[in-house]
């Protein structure tokens, strides 16, 4: 219990220097005098410092994943993805230092907790919209156009001066990534085999009546077909 809340109270501070100072401002000593404890404390907890920036990355992020998992599901994916887009980009406006530390620091093969539950989040909607026909590439390839959008149309907002920021440079690009990634409705994806592939390996695993053995292939089968257009 209590190594909870000197945890909690850890994460509190390094999470108050993070939003008024920045990354810069969250060194081991400040986080260490501002929670009251002493270093070996926060590696005893934490294991080290980027161990607490991942601890302070899912804090802010909570708020962000509980506002995007309280949108109600609705009948239209794209609408669902839509609104998902918003929350995403107004979350990185209204938190910058937080934003920036949990996509700021890309590394090959390395990516935060948080942006793993968020990436989590992205997957689940787009895989929605390949159940119902309307994808138009492979789940994993719009995934990846998407979230470089909206990453850089989030950072594009951040650097920009309050008064420059233009709200309808986002909804230009959500709607252009949109466009790109997706049909007009369900009805289109029947002219397209690529759609129909994506939107067929989007529901292998419910195809009890196959072995698992075929299933498998079924889905070697269609990643085949939908990565065709490359």
């Amino acid at each position: 219990m209590e190594r909870d809340l000197t945890r909690e109270r850890i994460i509190k501070a390094a999470y108050d220097l993070l939003a008024k100072g920045g990354r810069e401002a969250v060194s081991t000593r400040a986080v260490c005098a501002a929670a009251g404890v002493q270093s070996p404390t926060l590696y005893r907890i934490f294991g080290d410092k980027n161990g607490l920036l991942d601890a302070v990355a899912s804090r802010g992020f909570e708020s962000y994943l509980a506002g995007k998992k309280a949108l109600d599901q609705t009948d239209d994916p794209v609408e669902d993805l839509r609104r998902g887009w918003d929350l995403h980009v107004g979350f990185g406006v209204a938190n910058p230092a937080c934003y920036s530390l949990i996509y700021g620091d890309a590394r090959p093969g390395v990516e935060s907790p948080a942006a793993q539950r968020a990436s989590a989040e992205l997957a689940k909607r787009v895989k929605r919209i390949a159940e119902a026909g309307r994808l138009r590439v492979s789940e994993e390839r719009a995934a990846h156009l998407i979230h470089a959008a909206g990453c850089g149309m989030t950072f594009t907002l951040i650097s920009l001066p309050e008064e420059e920021r233009d709200p309808a440079l986002s909804i230009m690009a959500r709607e252009s990534i949109i466009a790109t990634v997706t049909t007009e409705e369900s009805g289109a994806a029947g002219n397209s085999p690529i759609s129909i592939a994506v939107a067929l390996r989007a529901v292998a695993p419910q195809l009890t009546m196959f072995t698992a053995a075929e299933r498998s292939m079924l889905t070697e089968w269609m990643d085949r077909v939908a990565a065709s257009d490359q």
